[in-house]
């Protein structure tokens, strides 16, 4: 028996290939967030028109480059593709639901989801809004857990009357968590939930990168925290109007529940859920 070192060609296969990198091709979605190299200009995608795409920053500003190469995705190097025409099929809602065709809203059940502010009301129908119509769940705002008692004084839960209450910062030794135990222990903790997320205010529950950044930055806790957060991102901040604009521009890029942190995810599904036992 002979061995032949050269009974198999080492040219066969695709010899090129080897070592090289293999640079993924990426669709330009709207509102993925992604880096120009050449430039280091980051934003998100707005739209792409023709062989270009449209990126917008943090700060609004617009810049408008061709698709291809030279762009990094989460600091890796991406091709980037105009988007397939999307096919048809059963539709899905922003909360990630299958769609209803044709489908009323339905009368308002006499149970109810109590959110802090109108911040926290506006990203709940923004995400939940058509599940919630389907149901026949109204959301309304405490103005500020501080009224919460007052609140359910008023509205008098009971089994058929069921309360879900979604809290900012509920962490131990929160106010917010001194809120919750008082409404567990009191005369209708049989028909409320109380849940929350530990953000300190909603906006944390948009992940940042819908925004362009790598974190929400840390604001002291002398400053009122949305006017230290606009500051931070260099918008302007001076009234409530300003406050009002800024949150419009973060709730402009939530588009579906891929969006939002899991942990505000959770908490609101649990709260519907209970409402519509």
């Amino acid at each position: 028996m002979t061995f032949d070192r050269y009974d198999s060609d080492p040219l066969a296969g695709d010899w090129r290939a080897v070592g090289r990198t293999v640079v993924p091709t990426v669709a330009a979605e709207r509102d993925l967030v992604i880096e120009e190299v050449a430039t280091g200009f980051c934003g998100a995608v707005l739209r792409v028109q023709g062989k270009l795409v449209e990126l917008e920053d943090y700060r609004g500003r617009v810049r408008v480059f061709p698709l291809g190469a030279g762009f990094l995705l989460e600091g890796k190097p991406i091709l980037l593709a105009a988007p397939a025409a999307r096919p048809t099929g059963t539709a899905r809602t922003a909360s990630g639901s299958f769609a209803v065709a044709d489908q009323r809203a339905r009368v308002a059940l006499p149970s109810r989801i109590f959110v802090e502010g109108r911040h926290d009301a506006e990203l709940v129908e923004k995400v939940w809004g058509a599940d919630l119509r389907v149901e026949g769940v109204v959301v309304e705002y405490l103005e500020g857990v501080d009224n919460l008692e007052t609140v359910l004084a008023e509205f008098s839960p009971a089994p058929t009357r069921r309360v879900g209450v979604l809290v900012d910062h509920l962490v131990p030794g929160s106010k917010e968590s001194r809120f919750a135990d008082a409404v567990a222990r009191g005369p209708f903790g049989a028909h409320v939930l109380v849940v929350g997320h530990p953000f300190i205010d909603v906006w944390q529950g948009v992940k940042p990168a819908r925004v362009g950044l790598d974190a929400w930055p840390a604001i002291p806790r002398d400053i009122e925290w949305k006017h230290g957060i606009c500051e931070a991102l260099g918008w302007p901040h001076e009234d409530q109007a300003d406050i009002a604009r800024a949150w419009q521009r973060i709730l402009g890029r939530v588009r579906t529940y891929a969006d939002l942190e899991p942990v505000l995810l959770g908490r609101v599904e649990q709260l519907i859920d209970f409402v519509t036992a």
